[in-house]
């Protein structure tokens, strides 16, 4: 049977203003945010069966990319550009899917299924997707708007920071999280100078245990990098351009250059403007929609609930995004999918590979398998007796299988997996 011809799903007048849609017109999905979910979404939106109209709103000038290789091999000069691209323009092009780089939407109106942009257009849709991501948190003390105060999380701020780790000087590191402390081996890598600040008395105080914070700790102290804990920043110093971080205390650090990676925060201003339900982010169902049955948000910006924790959570991966994206693609083609996906990360420092899985907030005992001076080893988190999460360091065996006891609620034999004689296949059910 031939396909029927279909007329365009608005038209742009001499003024730039959107005309309004004929009712016989097919549907039109509205994604905003131009990233890993985003892409995700319009890929699986297509793949189950929705014919309708995709309008992909992106802040940056870039097509969606990766993020991780931004603070690590593309950092380095190691990855070119092309490379981050998750897919060619044509596979947009193919899949009828209108990409509009440059373009910040401004507004949501909820109740006329409008979006605003800042370009003064006004966008209407049928179905809408939330993926805006979670922006790195900005410093507001002395200083930080200094030349050379960098943040990371765009390609054009990798590529910002690349002279830096070129140059001579020293960076200062605000923050040992994963961002800081991959950044921060990334640098050590290229000959510079680090200091890291951490305000905390461990790194990754917020996502690991003690076990993976000792380990790090000593991982980046060998390389070089003058690890300062429990030091709070005051402020910066420069004529122009940074040349110190000044502590609390008084001290003085001289500087050529700062990174700034203290924890991200969702971007919410569209899903208050649209007036939806927030908890931690833009409050999703486990069928990622939201508050509003108009309305999916996904990645990194949206919170859940997780069948697996019986509570609700708001994950910043890659895995998360693209996975809670998939869901929301084919709810918004009309299925009824379910989003109870098993978390996990990754992380790459030095020659070091940490994969995490599950979330190990409330655990009540650990176990420890392997040599954390081998570098290789794994811990294993416990609440209750039941586990909730695995640190792997360069141990891919027991990342596999603790996602598969996590993803079944299986119980481990505590004992038997203290036991270094056991052979952690043998826990494969």
């Amino acid at each position: 049977m031939a396909r029927r011809a279909r007329a365009p799903l608005y038209r742009i007048d001499r003024q730039g203003a959107v005309g309004q849609r004929s009712a016989l017109m097919t549907e039109r999905a509205i994604i905003i945010g131009a990233g890993q979910a985003a892409a995700q979404a319009a890929q699986s939106m297509r793949q189950a069966g929705f014919d309708g109209d995709i309008v992909m709103l992106g802040e940056e000038r870039e097509l969606p990319y990766q993020r991780p290789p931004l603070s690590k091999a593309y950092l380095q000069g190691e990855l070119d550009a092309q490379r981050l691209y998750l897919r060619p323009a044509a596979f947009y092009e193919q899949q009828r899917v209108d990409i509009r780089l440059g373009v910040r939407a401004t507004a949501v109106d909820a109740a006329a299924r409008t979006v605003t942009t800042d370009a003064g257009e006004t966008l209407s849709y049928d179905k809408l997707l939330l993926a805006t991501g979670a922006p790195p948190r900005r410093l507001n003390c002395d200083g930080a708007d200094l030349e050379g105060v960098y943040y990371l999380r765009s390609i054009a701020d990798s590529d910002a920071l690349r002279p830096v780790l070129s140059a001579n000087g020293r960076i200062v590191i605000v923050g040992a999280g994963y961002i800081g402390l991959e950044v921060a081996a990334s640098a050590r890598k290229a000959g510079l100078d680090v200091t890291i600040l951490e305000m905390a008395d461990r790194v990754l105080a917020r996502v690991a245990g003690r076990d993976i914070s000792e380990f790090y700790e000593k991982l980046h102290r060998d390389h070089g990098v003058d690890l300062r804990l429990d030091a709070a920043l005051d402020h910066f110093e420069g004529a122009g351009a940074v040349r110190a971080a000044v502590l609390k205390s008084g001290e003085k650090i001289a500087c050529s250059a700062v990174l700034v990676g203290v924890g991200a925060a969702p971007a919410t201003m569209l899903a208050e403007t649209a007036d939806l339900r927030l908890a931690n982010g833009v409050w999703t169902d486990d069928h990622a929609q939201t508050s509003d049955p108009a309305i999916w948000a996904a990645g990194d910006c949206a919170s859940h609930p997780s069948p697996i924790y019986e509570r609700r959570l708001r994950l910043e991966s890659v895995p998360n995004a693209i996975e809670q994206a998939k869901v929301a693609g084919v709810n918004m083609a009309g299925g009824n999918a379910v989003y109870d996906a098993v978390p996990w990360f990754w992380s790459d420092q030095y020659d070091v590979k940490l994969q995490t899985v599950g979330v190990s907030e409330g655990a009540d005992e650990t176990v420890v398998r392997g040599d954390p001076d081998a570098k290789k080893f794994s811990v294993w988190y416990f609440q209750r007796g039941r586990l909730l999460a695995v640190d792997a360091v360069n141990d891919p065996a027991a990342f596999a299988i603790s996602k598969r006891h996590i993803a079944g609620k299986t119980e481990i034999d505590r004992a038997r997996l203290a036991d270094p004689d056991t052979d952690l296949k043998s826990f494969i059910s």
